[in-house]
């Protein structure tokens, strides 16, 4: 696993360098610009990004933002003496908020997890057909599918929406249980992307989508599964 370290206090930075010695290949970062200019136009990219919060210049917050940009898939950690800014780092889909000190637990922890990502989107795609063409989009990056008719628009995390001919049973009974759910005779939703389940409605990445009562027991199950999951 390649991972960036991006933290301008040097001792922190060597110490989780230090519990990652010998295992993955890492890179320290002094500054956010310099991150960037490694990023820019696809000279390298990273599993894993371990961001501090507090950085000159540019915060681990306005850096994250400006890595997603580059990359979509790389998994972000931020680290910091404070929680302050975890609800800007959970809209950010940040796959992990460490305090400092940060004990090698949590690294193994996080490893964990960030290898499991990795392998279910790199092997898991939906496939789709369009106007006599196939396609195919990586699980992470869809938020939910909705259906009209026969016919289906999958909304990516990026803003774009891919529509397909077919019929939201099949695709549903296509994709793997444990990262969509079917939450409403229209709408199957990427679990991983829920923010949070509220009365009738899941919300992913800011959209509210319906739930039905035939699919709330489901929904509600695999909604707190993962909640369970990311504590762990």
């Amino acid at each position: 696993m390649k991972i960036a370290i991006c933290d301008d206090c040097r001792q922190d930075a060597v110490r989780l360098q230090n519990m990652l010695s010998g295992i993955h290949d890492t890179r320290l970062y002094q500054s956010a610009e310099q991150l960037l200019t490694d990023v820019k136009d696809d000279r390298v990219h990273y599993d894993l990004y371990l961001l501090d919060i507090y950085l000159e210049v540019m915060d681990g917050i306005e850096l994250a933002k400006q890595l997603r940009q580059m990359d979509e898939y790389g998994a972000v950690c931020f680290i910091s003496f404070s929680d302050a800014f975890y609800r800007e780092a959970y809209d950010l889909y940040a796959v992990q908020y460490l305090l400092k000190p940060i004990r090698p637990e949590d690294i193994r922890k996080l490893l964990e997890r960030v290898s499991k990502d990795i392998v279910r989107n790199r092997e898991l795609s939906l496939y789709f057909k369009w106007r006599g063409k196939i396609g195919s989009i990586p699980y992470n990056k869809i938020l939910y599918i909705s259906s009209r008719g026969h016919t289906l628009s999958i909304h990516c995390r990026d803003g774009s929406v891919q529509e397909c001919t077919g019929r939201l049973d099949e695709i549903a009974g296509r994709v793997s249980d444990g990262v969509f759910c079917r939450c409403h005779q229209s709408y199957l939703a990427n679990m991983h992307y829920a923010d949070n389940l509220e009365g009738s409605e899941l919300v992913v990445a800011g959209v509210s989508i319906p739930v039905s009562r035939r699919y709330f027991a489901d929904v509600k199950k695999r909604y707190q599964e993962i909640l369970f999951e990311e504590m762990d």
